[in-house]
């Protein structure tokens, strides 16, 4: 094996060490994002039974663990008190994972490049509306409200 075949061979295993490095960790601290938020996570189809027997809407968030925006919407934004207060009371949380047939149909379905992406979905899963991306608590929480104004008249 001749020196530059070596050194691109060192170079390659250290690139796929550092990015599956990375992701594990990445999936570690989102794993632990996601089971600090107070409200149930649903899939979307156990969301959308429970969306028509509460009379709610589905808050659809297609995310990936490991991504670090995902991350900053669940801290951020999803686990403050007042956020999750109002998707306890007024929504359905399903949680779709970019890394899952149900996540990889979903994108599939409503045209979704990137995320995180939030929609809000009627019981019967047809898309009402996309919620902006924000990592303001208070903007995301009037946002919220406002989809249900438009959408529920409460």
């Amino acid at each position: 094996m001749s020196r530059l075949t070596k050194y691109i061979t060192a170079i390659l295993v250290l690139v796929a060490l550092g990015y599956f490095g990375n992701k594990g960790v990445q999936t570690y601290l989102g794993t632990q994002a996601v089971g600090d938020l107070s409200f149930r996570i649903y899939s979307l189809d156990e969301a959308k039974e429970v969306a028509k027997k509460e009379g709610k809407l589905v808050l659809a968030d297609y995310s990936a663990i490991w991504c670090p925006s995902c991350r900053k919407l669940d801290t951020q934004v999803f686990a403050n008190t007042e956020v999750a207060a109002e998707i306890d009371s007024n929504f359905v949380y399903a949680r779709l994972d970019y890394d899952s047939e149900e996540g990889v149909e979903f994108a599939e379905q409503h045209a979704l490049v990137g995320f995180p992406r939030v929609l809000i979905l009627d019981a019967v899963g047809n898309k009402l509306t996309e919620m902006p991306l924000t990592f303001d608590p208070e903007e995301y929480l009037l946002n919220l409200q406002r989809v249900l104004t438009a959408f529920t008249g409460s």
